[in-house]
């Protein structure tokens, strides 16, 4: 058994985690950041990265921007395009801070990317850095509160964690985010969602716009048509929780009638195909005040 002694554990290495001990990298910070999967791996999502994500990666390193516009993991998006219900459609252009300084560069505002493919690329930067200890394959099964912190062990206790800090990224559904963090899962304060990849779908927008279409009879959600590299798309249906439950809605069902049904989305997908199988998953809105710290924790 390995025991590690360290100031600050990052649990989960993805988007969130990755970011906050590339951050403390940059401050010179030590952190051991772990995660149970070996990228790359895949997480369920709608792909796009807003201009708020890229004015944090510009205040990170502004050369990591940069080298994400250059790979062809992903499509330059310049804008968002919402179509009511009754198919009036309003298109508005992403805006950031460095709107004028990004113009010079011709750097987009925002980015779509696939997970599978923007996480492993934040960790391929995460392994650039000498201040990061990097633990894939680590799944912590055990979480334990200490007198100078937390100790975590690792699935059959090969490598034992002592933390001052532990920084909690790895999900609300988390054992630690439920039973130390407090996060309870309350249907009026959750969103169920789906996706799915398909490839050949006509009518994508110029500038890569990502699409939210709310349809007259899936209110109060939405469908989504995110534009990806490669020809292909993400496509899928948001609705708040409660909402499913009580409407006993078929989310992957509907999410084919969507597609076949529609008029205005029918011609769009007649020669589409899928490349992924449905899958879905569901995230916390922030439509409720939470608790995000505690003693010798924050949460993600």
């Amino acid at each position: 058994m390995q025991t590690i002694h360290t100031d600050i554990f990052i649990l989960g290495a993805g988007p969130g985690g990755a970011t906050a001990a590339l951050f403390l990298a940059k401050e010179n910070i030590p952190c051991v950041l772990a995660d149970k999967a070996i990228f790359p791996r895949d997480k369920i999502c709608g792909d796009a990265l807003s201009g708020k994500v890229v004015e944090i990666f510009n205040r990170y390193d502004e050369k990591f921007i940069e080298r994400l516009s250059l790979d062809p993991i992903q499509l330059n998006c310049w804008g968002v395009e919402f179509v009511a219900p009754n198919l009036e459609s309003l298109k508005v252009p992403f805006k950031i801070n460095h709107a004028e300084h990004n113009a010079i560069r011709k750097q987009a505002p925002g980015f779509i990317a696939k997970r599978i493919d923007f996480d492993n690329f934040l960790i391929d930067e995460v392994k650039k850095q000498k201040y990061i200890r990097l633990y894939e394959g680590c799944d912590i099964d055990k979480v334990e509160r200490a007198s100078t912190g937390f100790i975590l062990y690792s699935k059959n206790k090969e490598i034992v964690f002592h933390a001052k800090l532990v920084i909690a990224a790895n999900g609300a559904h988390s054992d630690f985010a439920k039973e130390i963090g407090g996060i309870e899962v309350e249907r009026k304060h959750y969103c169920a969602g789906i996706r799915a990849y398909y490839k050949n779908v006509s009518g994508m927008k110029e500038g890569n716009y990502i699409e939210l279409h709310f349809l007259k009879d899936f209110l109060p959600g939405y469908f989504w048509i995110f534009p990806l590299p490669n020809g292909e798309v993400n496509i899928g249906l948001g609705m708040r929780s409660d909402y499913v439950s009580k409407k006993k809605i078929d989310l992957k069902k509907k999410l084919t009638e969507v597609i076949e049904k529609y008029p205005q989305l029918k011609e769009r997908f007649k020669d589409a195909e899928p490349t992924d199988k449905i899958r879905g998953y569901g995230l916390p809105l922030g439509s409720k005040k939470r608790k995000l710290s505690g003693d010798n924790y924050m949460l993600v």
